[in-house]
């Protein structure tokens, strides 16, 4: 544990100081190619900055914060897009904050959201809630050889969604409590979700919605506009969630350390293809014929679920990583009970 607490003080004093580099000098030089090519270097380390830790949980989260979300933050930098562009005005502990970490400033009455459902019920779970029934689920893993491997899928599924809600929703709140800025929640109830378009367009994981709305969906809409004309986001749909698939493969390579498999990318391509499909059918019926709510949500969570199970985790299944994923969430668990109880032994 100590050293992979030194592997990553490491980590953050080169980020930190390879976003300076970004901030005060690549800044500096005019948006276009020639940014882009500053930024080079800082690609690459962010690319390769996972291979500083061994455990799974650290090379996820570089994984997925630095060399995924960041870099795509970055690019959009190079061309003073996105969040990270000049004319936001932003100090370096804003810079650095909107770079590093999973956030979105929330949008103000007069530019709303587009991805606040309407019509649809209420459910909504705090972040305590959140962090005691993710809690439970890892104790109610333990007894997973008395249940049938699909409700193990099925128990993982919710984990997966705590887990990523509590990660990203505590970084939300730590920069709220010292930046004070109104921060756009991580989802919004995605189990409440009426269609794929729903799910996945205004609930689930907004922050790498949005990310790959600005990097992946608009350029490749804009590029097809004049050749498809109103059929062109079908797609930008699509190819979003190939850029996603390959993403979420290079993530899995990094925590399994096995071959690709490219079931994750399959998972995606066929969600992507699937939201086509509805896309379609919605402007083809021109929203003359709905489900209810009650038939249309268990019918998209149920079909997320399925084949999430189908190819989403049976390659962390095979290697082992989501034992070893729940094995180091108890180790963090113990930590923190014994250091908090160090720190009240202090205070006594």
């Amino acid at each position: 544990m100590e050293g992979e607490i030194k592997n990553l003080i490491k980590a953050s004093v080169s980020v930190l100081a390879s976003l300076i580099y970004c901030h005060f000098i690549s800044s500096k030089i005019p948006k276009g190619k020639l940014r882009l090519v500053s930024l080079l270097p800082i690609f690459y380390h962010f690319i390769t900055l996972p291979l500083y830790f061994s455990y799974l949980f650290p090379n996820a989260i570089a994984s997925l914060f630095i060399s995924w979300l960041a870099n795509f933050k970055l690019a959009l930098f190079a061309f003073d897009h996105g969040p990270l562009s000049c004319d936001q005005s932003n100090s370096l502990l804003q810079f650095i904050s909107k770079a590093l970490l999973p956030i979105k400033i929330k949008q103000n009455e007069k530019y709303p959201s587009s991805q606040t459902p309407q019509n649809s019920p209420k459910l909504a779970l705090n972040l305590a809630t959140k962090v005691l029934l993710f809690t439970i689920s890892v104790g109610v893993n333990d007894y997973k050889d008395r249940f049938h491997q699909k409700l193990v899928l099925a128990l993982y599924c919710c984990m997966v969604y705590l887990s990523v809600d509590i990660i990203f929703g505590v970084f939300n709140a730590t920069v709220h409590a010292i930046l004070h800025m109104e921060l756009e929640p991580p989802s919004n109830e995605p189990y409440l979700s009426t269609s794929l378009q729903d799910f996945w367009g205004r609930r689930w994981n907004l922050m790498v919605t949005n990310l790959l709305r600005h990097t992946v969906y608009k350029p490749v809409r804009s590029s097809l506009g004049s050749l498809l004309g109103q059929w062109a986001p079908l797609p930008a749909v699509a190819a979003s969630f190939l850029v996603s698939g390959l993403m979420h493969e290079l993530l899995f390579y990094r925590v399994t350390r096995a071959s690709p498999s490219w079931e994750v990318t399959l998972f995606f391509v066929l969600q992507g293809v699937c939201l086509v499909v509805e896309l379609a059918m919605k402007r083809w019926f021109g929203g003359r014929w709905q489900l209810h709510w009650a038939v249309s949500g268990p019918l998209t969570v149920g079909f997320v679920m399925m084949t999430a199970m189908w190819l989403f985790f049976p390659p962390l299944v095979r290697s082992g990583a989501d034992e070893h994923a729940i094995e180091e969430c108890k180790m963090y668990f113990h930590f923190v009970k014994e250091e908090g109880l160090k720190w009240i032994g202090k205070l006594i």
